[in-house]
């Protein structure tokens, strides 16, 4: 999968010029949206000026740059990098973690699952367990696909082994969920993030190469399960943390499952 971005920078300059390119900002909207001048941005992005630690976090807000990335911005100007990345067991990221529990146990008797950069699951609640169990042992199928320790979503819902077989829809549903990992992989500048999903996408094989807009165009396109006779038709909402200072903070997502139907909505609230 190509990208904008090169995958060893190697000086802020070249760097900055290129998240700006692929922000598909000019210099001019680079400097309003940081409240600089033209010229210095321009001065930036030749070396002829040196930026500052607060320089370069006022661009990385205008350019909606990761925390992660922004680490690499920072260290290739010459300073310390900035942000840290601290497991979930931490201490300090208890606040962290009870909100993800709260989140999760509150959606019930719906699934949710909070997963980081990889799409690996950090955190998943019973609804959940019982979605991704209903075509057997989910760690079973991740033994059969090879996978390592790390429960992942991705690597489940497109291995062939895993749970396309239950996707009735895959047709409509694959190309979207690609569209999705190809653009999580571009935005985050991120060459280890970028290799590991393009092995993902290489898993979904040939796709439909349509638009996929008919004349009924729903207002969410659903994932719809068959297994072993039984339907179910879900939609996604994705929940993020809205001032990270931390990259596993910034990272993390929480994806909850919501029904398209009322036979959906049964099954989860009778198996509650």
């Amino acid at each position: 999968m190509s990208s904008p971005l090169p995958a060893a920078p190697h000086s802020f300059q070249s760097l900055c010029r290129q998240w700006r390119q692929f922000r598909k900002l000019s210099q001019l909207d680079l400097a309003l949206a940081a409240n600089v001048s033209q010229r210095h941005v321009s001065w930036l992005e030749t070396g002829r000026s040196q930026p500052s630690r607060d320089m370069i976090v006022r661009l990385s807000d205008a350019m909606e740059i990761p925390l992660r990335e922004r680490n690499v911005l920072l260290q290739c100007a010459g300073y310390v990098a900035a942000y840290s990345e601290t497991r979930l067991e931490e201490p300090s990221m208890l606040p962290v973690l009870d909100a993800l529990n709260r989140v999760l146990l509150h959606h019930e008797p719906l699934p949710a699952v909070v997963v980081d950069r990889f799409w690996n699951v950090k955190r998943k609640n019973k609804a959940a367990d019982l979605m991704l169990g209903i075509g057997g042992d989910p760690n079973e199928m991740l033994k059969r696909i090879s996978a390592d320790d790390e429960f992942n979503l991705a690597l489940l819902t497109l291995h062939p082994q895993g749970l396309r077989p239950y996707i009735s829809n895959w047709q409509q549903a694959a190309p979207a969920f690609v569209r999705r990992l190809k653009s999580e992989a571009l935005a985050s500048g991120d060459p280890q993030l970028r290799r590991r999903l393009a092995e993902f996408i290489a898993l979904a094989g040939p796709l439909d190469k349509s638009d996929g807009i008919g004349e009924s165009l729903l207002p969410v396109l659903p994932l719809e399960l068959n297994i072993n006779g039984l339907a179910l038709s879900l939609f996604s909402v994705i929940s993020t943390f809205g001032t990270p200072q931390d990259i596993t903070t910034d990272e993390l997502r929480i994806e909850a499952f919501y029904p398209t139907d009322a036979r959906t909505e049964q099954f989860f609230r009778s198996m509650a």
